[in-house]
């Protein structure tokens, strides 16, 4: 079994309702476990809240969003024209061993990301961010 997703996205947060929506058709379509669907739009909102929040993207420069799930992987592709951000090395890890009352609020959402995913890279190329999330299938 093999899907693929595409959509563009304007980068307004009603937005990803129309995300959340297609992910999980393709997740029932392919026979994820309801867990699986759950994590990848989560994901995919984390990261898109700070793509439009933070990004700095102009509301023509559109959010571009592939996914192809096959037996083994769901890889995802999300290409933005904001300003560079490398999620892997621009924001530290929280200190999440801070009781709750002494952590700040936020910055928790890239964090979870890169623990929710199983690999992820990111490249700038041109005027574009790319990032590019896998999650394994067997898990």
């Amino acid at each position: 079994m093999s899907a693929t997703l595409s959509l563009n996205l304007a980068p307004k947060i009603e937005e990803l309702t129309r995300l959340y929506e297609a992910v999980e058709s393709l997740g029932e379509q392919e026979e994820w476990p309801p867990g699986l669907i759950f994590q990848v739009n989560l994901a995919l909102e984390e990261l898109g809240i700070n793509i439009m929040n933070y990004g700095e993207t102009a509301e023509d420069q559109e959010i571009l969003i592939s996914l192809v799930s096959d037996e083994a992987t769901i890889t995802i592709k999300i290409s933005d024209a904001g300003k560079p951000f490398n999620p892997l090395t621009d924001k530290p890890d929280p200190d999440v061993t801070q009781d709750l009352d002494e952590r700040p609020i936020g910055g928790l959402g890239v964090y979870l990301v890169r623990t929710l995913m199983d690999e992820l890279y990111y490249h700038r190329e041109g005027d574009r961010n790319h990032l590019t999330l896998v999650k394994h299938r067997d898990e």
